[in-house]
């Protein structure tokens, strides 16, 4: 199984404005000043920002679960397990920092 970090190092590698970060104490993966994912170490999930509406489909479709950090669901997060998902996600994640960004 490719690990979140070595898909991470890999479009790191083809776009210098991705860059390691920190968002609640752990380290995570930015577009410059947004945050795009993290791991989730516990549960081997790949927490990614994506457009609320996305969440929502992911969830609905079984794809991926809400993200609620001590109770407070993260309507922009989704909780993804599969781990053959995390590339394509990971690239919308990037398109969606990118957006946010301006």
């Amino acid at each position: 199984m490719t690990g979140f970090w070595d898909i991470a190092g890999e479009l790191m590698a083809a776009n210098d404005s991705l860059l390691e970060g920190s968002i609640m104490g752990q380290p995570c993966l930015r577009l410059g000043k947004e945050f795009v994912a993290m791991p989730e170490h516990k549960a081997n999930r790949m927490i990614v920002k994506l457009d609320a509406d996305r969440v929502e489909e992911l969830i609905a479709a079984g794809i991926a679960e809400s993200f609620a950090p001590a109770g407070k669901v993260f309507r922009e997060w989704a909780a993804v397990a599969d781990s053959a998902r995390w590339q394509s996600l990971l690239e919308e994640g990037i398109a969606k920092a990118a957006r946010s960004a301006g």
